[in-house]
């Protein structure tokens, strides 16, 4: 076989294979920030314009994390949390609105003591996203709740639902969330 001819051969074989390689890693990472972020992750894309543009944010996001100071509770802090959210849910029974608002409130203060930013609420969210995608969307809703309860348009059932939405949200970040931090670290 003429050096041509082997050339002819190998060069299309070498291009596929490249393009495979490119392929699966991209099937790969694509595969790793849908598991990193669970629901979060198509919510992003969709919101996008595209998918590539929905991983680059979600990559940003990821990178921001990492140069935060995420850091587990005390003991005592954690306790204290414990208390202060019980107190929240019992006063739910004669005073919803407050409850809700102050349950809000005690989330944002365990995120700030957990090392999150407390800039803005879309900014939280993207910062929760990295670790915490699965329960973000109980945070999206009771945040919407919160914001009707405030102009006193929330049913009691929709105050209820929030208070059930912090509360998966809060659990997590008190229990660390099974931080995942320092494995992409």
């Amino acid at each position: 076989m003429s050096t041509g001819t082997l050339l002819a051969i190998i060069i299309p074989i070498a291009v596929i294979i490249a393009l495979l390689a490119v392929g699966i890693a991209l099937a790969l990472r694509r595969h790793r920030l849908q598991q990193r972020f669970g629901p979060e992750y198509e919510r992003t894309v969709e919101d996008a314009d595209g998918r590539m543009a929905g991983e680059r944010e979600l990559r940003a996001r990821e990178k921001r994390h990492d140069a935060l100071d995420i850091k587990p509770l005390e003991p005592t802090a954690r306790e204290r949390y414990s208390r202060e959210w019980t107190g929240v849910q019992d006063d739910f029974v004669d005073h919803p609105e407050h409850a809700v608002h102050d349950a809000d409130l005690l989330v944002t203060s365990l995120m700030h003591d957990r090392g999150y930013p407390t800039e803005g609420f879309e900014q939280q969210m993207r910062d929760l996203s990295v670790e915490h995608g699965r329960t973000l969307e109980h945070y999206r809703e009771a945040h919407k709740v919160d914001a009707l309860s405030t102009e006193h348009k929330a049913t009691t059932e929709q105050l209820r639902g929030a208070m059930i939405h912090y509360r998966s949200l809060f659990n997590e970040l008190l229990s660390d969330g099974g931080s995942t931090r320092r494995a992409h670290a």
